[in-house]
């Protein structure tokens, strides 16, 4: 085969001789070795010595030449022309030109984007945390003569889509080391593999170990959110949510409701992401917070809303001590948006002649300033 394509070579070569009257006796035994000499080996050694006075055309250049030829052009016309009778000088390429391969140009360029941007619109929904994830979003210390700490904040996130803007916590190490220490008691063998960063005498206040137990926190938390024994353990589900209700009850009880709002916001948003279960009386406590707040600051339809989910909520449970303030409210603020009220005006008059809710039955603010929570 190599012997057949050096004997081509040599067959063109000389005909471009004849053609420019050039003849260069002894240049082909100079440039190109005998058949016997050209191994099958050195194939690759002659592409290398023939490098650049081979062309090659694409299939696309191919099949646009072939359509001009059979649309009654033999010699091929516009752009196809245009490349046969190219002279080396045009446009300043010359044989640089004919030697360099064809690009896919925009074509290409437009092409490899519109697939990425496919790729990127399939697999945005799936660059969601399919799990509940913790976060330290700061670290402060925090100078309270005659303490003095580092509060850290930790964000909750996912599962699924973040529509709104993550619950959060804020605690300091000894709540952390107080929830090891009573998980450790009560489940001593899923809590076994659990580690904990241990106490420090000096240097608490630094960065390295500041950052340090925030990693630790993220991974302590993440943890323990993952074992199912753990995930509704009651010392777990206080330490998340209830120094928040704690808070938010008593900024209520002093009037700074605006402040008080964005507490029971985040406890709310707190228990939908750990997967509070439905009914809870901490949920529903939640909800009395969001109504009064969204009342007192003169939100009647938020108000309605959390009363409508609250009621949702109880079901047919006609025993429930917030049943009947829960009705009432509504029939109130459904009243004063001009929204049909009969429904729960029948619910709250039956619970009233079966005696399980007095008459009238007590404002859902009275019942939040007495509760206690422990």
């Amino acid at each position: 085969m190599a012997s057949r394509l050096l004997h081509r070579l040599r067959h063109a070569l000389a005909l471009t001789g004849e053609g420019s009257g050039e003849p260069a006796p002894g240049a082909e035994a100079e440039e190109f070795p005998e058949s016997s000499e050209l191994e099958e080996d050195d194939t690759e050694g002659l592409s290398t010595r023939l490098s650049g006075t081979l062309s090659f055309t694409s299939t696309e250049d191919d099949e646009e030449e072939e359509e001009e030829e059979e649309n009654g052009d033999p010699l091929g016309s516009g752009a196809a022309l245009a490349r046969r009778l190219k002279s080396p000088g045009e446009d300043g390429a010359g044989e640089d030109e004919d030697r360099s391969p064809p690009s896919d140009g925009p074509r290409g360029s437009n092409l490899l984007t519109r697939q990425l941007q496919d790729f990127w619109k399939k697999s945005k929904s799936n660059l969601v945390p399919q799990r509940l994830l913790f976060e330290v979003t700061s670290a402060n210390v925090i100078n309270e003569p005659p303490s003095k700490y580092v509060l850290y904040t930790i964000a909750l996130i996912g599962p699924g889509p973040q529509e709104q803007a993550p619950a959060q916590i804020s605690r300091r190490y000894s709540d952390f080391e107080r929830l090891h220490r009573q998980l450790r008691q009560q489940f001593r063998g899923p809590m076994a593999a659990v580690s904990f960063p241990r106490k420090r005498l000096r240097r608490n206040f630094t960065a390295e170990t500041i950052a340090r137990r925030s990693r630790a926190f993220e991974q302590f938390l993440g943890h323990l959110q993952s074992v199912p024994e753990l995930q509704q353990a009651p010392d777990l589900q206080d330490f998340f949510i209830l120094p928040e209700l704690r808070r938010a009850q008593r900024l209520t009880c002093t009037g700074l409701y605006r402040e008080a709002l964005g507490l029971w916001t985040n406890a709310w948003r707190l228990q939908t992401q750990l997967g509070t279960p439905v009914g809870a009386h901490r949920t529903l406590l939640t909800l009395v917070g969001l109504a009064v707040c969204h009342q007192e600051l003169e939100q009647p339809s938020e108000a309605r809303l959390s009363c409508e989910q609250a009621l949702q909520l109880l079901g047919a449970s006609d025993s429930h001590p917030l049943l009947g303030p829960f009705l009432e409210a509504h029939v109130r603020l459904s009243w004063r948006l001009g929204i049909d009220k009969r429904q729960s005006e029948a619910q709250l008059q039956a619970l009233q002649e079966a005696g399980l809710t007095s008459t009238p039955p007590p404002s859902l603010k009275e019942l939040l300033i007495r509760e206690t929570l422990d």
